[in-house]
């Protein structure tokens, strides 16, 4: 049997389908262990590890409960940005660009521009 990898694109929805549903589990397994998250365009290192990002989104799931629409998406090679409306009921609406790079069929690094 001949198993195919997700393309970026697929694994990044996976990603996205898991955050809407509040599904920690099966958000986390779409990162790799060495997981980086940073703001844009600084650099700045927000999550560092899977650890981190468990610890971050556990909680967030749990009391914001948030949802993110994509209103646009790009995909070049390993490189996804979409362009997401999120809401939750402690930060209300906002637009933010999510640019991820996804390398054997899990996303390696975030950048996040948030207005």
């Amino acid at each position: 049997m001949i198993m195919t990898q997700k393309t970026p694109a697929e694994v990044v929805q996976q990603q996205l389908e898991a955050y809407n549903a509040h599904d920690l589990e099966a958000f986390m397994a779409t990162y790799s262990p060495t997981i980086q998250i940073r703001r844009f365009p600084d650099g700045d290192l927000l999550y560092d590890g899977t650890a981190a990002v468990r610890e971050r989104y556990e909680h967030y799931f749990r009391t914001a409960r948030p949802q993110a629409h994509i209103t646009g998406r790009m995909v070049r090679g390993a490189f996804v940005i979409d362009y997401e409306q999120v809401y939750d009921p402690q930060r209300g609406h906002r637009e933010v660009i999510a640019l991820y790079e996804v390398r054997d069929g899990l996303i390696q690094r975030v950048w996040f521009l948030s207005g």
